[in-house]
């Protein structure tokens, strides 16, 4: 018998309607995840 461990690779990344970063990453067997980072405020990098 075979264990299956997931192997996360990133499948894009996307800005929310409310401005946060959205990265979602899958794995072979069909599995996905998504992750939100908060922005925080002020003024952006340069």
């Amino acid at each position: 018998m075979s264990v299956h461990v997931h192997v996360r690779v990133t499948a894009g990344f996307a800005v929310s309607e409310d401005g946060e970063l959205v990265e979602t990453t899958r794995c072979q067997c069909g599995a996905t995840w998504t992750k939100t980072y908060r922005v925080e405020d002020g003024e952006p990098e340069r």
